[in-house]
């Protein structure tokens, strides 16, 4: 295909535009990311700014570790990930898909009733008191139960399951096979991309749990990685130094931001097809 010099140059600029946004997203990360790594004297050398490292070093690394505080921290915010990620996914797919079927009874009013929590819901104090008379206080449920189901995720999975040609389900009810059956054989297994993106909602609200965890959590041994990392960030300088630090204290916090985010960075490249997919065909009923 033959391309003119007008559409060349228009695709020139295109990219050089999505080039420059790439690197204005990158650059604050990777200056987080040299803080971290660089030792102090070195950054003040350069006025507080580094991007490329000249020496490494991972002392910062080595004392959030060597203490009690972030590794906890991170065993909780993993349970809470996988635990309610899985509860999460699994609570909107037997949701969504009874509303994806057309001949579900009362189907539309189901619908009206959860585009309905769109617009309102119950507020902050009175989730507060469902939470506190449920016993849920000071416990990993907590972090978990009050956004189990988001009613987004239900409506782009609700799509999704009704793009499925209907004559599968039809044979599959042909040989006798129950709607459980046909969920779990026929429906999940074509899902993949909208249960990966579905998946990645949860998995990063959960990994990026905060708010719940302030509200419901007093127990400083049940607090997630981000209610640390956000301690880290708000200590003063003496208050972090006061335990014989030996590491700045901008560079435990640089440390600690990067602690709080690369595990989603490592993950994201592996699910963003799938997440393009799920997103495209959740969306769009054809």
């Amino acid at each position: 295909m033959v391309t003119g010099k007008g559409e060349r140059l228009f695709n020139l600029t295109i990219n050089l535009l999505l080039a420059l946004m790439g690197l204005t997203a990158l650059f604050p990360l990777l200056y987080v990311l040299s803080v971290s790594l660089t030792p102090f004297s070195e950054v003040l050398k350069n006025g507080g700014y580094v991007i490329i490292p000249k020496s490494i070093t991972f002392g910062a690394y080595r004392q959030l570790f060597s203490e009690d505080q972030i590794p906890s921290a991170f065993k909780i915010t993993m349970i809470i990930t996988l635990l309610g990620t899985f509860l999460n996914v699994a609570l909107t797919t037997l949701i969504a898909y009874p509303l994806s079927r057309q001949g579900l009874p009362g189907r539309k009013i189901l619908l009206a009733g959860l585009i309905l929590t769109f617009i309102f819901n119950g507020g902050v104090i009175p989730t507060y008191l469902v939470v506190k008379q449920t016993g849920l206080l000071n416990s990993l449920w907590a972090m978990i139960i009050p956004n189990i189901i988001w009613s987004y995720n239900v409506l782009i999975m609700k799509s999704f399951f009704g793009n499925i040609p209907e004559e599968l389900f039809d044979s599959a009810k042909i040989d006798g096979a129950k709607e459980l059956r046909v969920l779990w054989q026929i429906v999940l297994p074509l899902s993949v991309p909208v249960l990966l993106t579905v998946s990645l909602f949860y998995g990063v609200s959960h990994w990026n749990e905060l708010f719940q965890a302030i509200m419901y959590v007093t127990n400083r041994n049940l607090f997630p990685l981000q209610v640390v990392v956000r301690d880290i960030l708000m200590q003063s300088s003496s208050s972090l130094n006061a335990a014989d630090n030996s590491v700045p204290t901008v560079t435990l916090q640089m440390a600690a931001v990067i602690i709080a985010c690369l595990p989603l960075i490592v993950v994201y490249p592996f699910v963003q097809r799938h997440f393009t997919k799920g997103m495209m065909l959740g969306s769009v009923k054809g």
